[in-house]
């Protein structure tokens, strides 16, 4: 095997869910809930699957490592402004989530127009973050899917996405002012 080609597959698999995300989306506007069900758990799966792969076989990568947050961003964000736009999901929580990754994305911007730039490293509160937003899309859209619908689980995944999205921008707030400040 061509140790070029294998450390390359994480890349290849995060470029894959970027492809997924406007299938995803189209599917869900059109209100087609397994198929969208479906390519969003193979898109989360490949998240999963290409962090195992980097770590576990050492095939981090410079363009890895931008590659997979835009990749989950692009996921998320485009999911929660759907879902809230075809009423499956609180507007307020879609703003939420893309006014803190627009907030962070900002933040580092400007960092580097003022001659400040900062490595952005994940936090565990933004992995967290991540996968209570991952989570809850899964669930609406199974519901939908599958018509299974638990309200508690909803509330409940609604109230832990809004605290976590809430939590880390304000940790990434934080470090953002102590690097501005050195």
């Amino acid at each position: 095997m061509n140790n070029n080609w294998f450390a390359s597959v994480p890349n290849f698999i995060t470029i894959g869910r970027l492809v997924l995300t406007p299938a995803a989306i189209s599917l869900i506007v059109e209100r087609q809930w397994s198929a969208a069900f479906v390519l969003y758990a193979i898109a989360g799966f490949s998240d999963a699957l290409d962090g195992w792969m980097a770590r576990t076989y050492n095939l981090q990568s410079e363009l890895g490592a931008i590659l997979d947050p835009i990749a989950d961003k692009a996921l998320i964000v485009s999911m929660y402004v759907t879902l809230a736009i075809v009423d499956a999901l609180p507007p307020w929580l879609a703003i939420m989530v893309v006014f803190r990754d627009f907030m962070i994305t900002g933040a580092v911007s400007l960092a580097w127009l003022m001659g400040r730039p900062m490595t952005v490293r994940p936090h565990f509160s933004s992995k967290a973050t991540t996968a209570a937003q991952l989570t809850l899309a899964g669930v609406i859209l199974a519901a939908r899917a599958y018509g299974v619908h638990i309200p508690l689980l909803d509330v409940t995944l609604i109230t832990l996405v809004a605290a976590l999205t809430v939590a880390s921008a304000c940790v990434y707030l934080w470090l953002w002012v102590q690097h501005m400040r050195l």
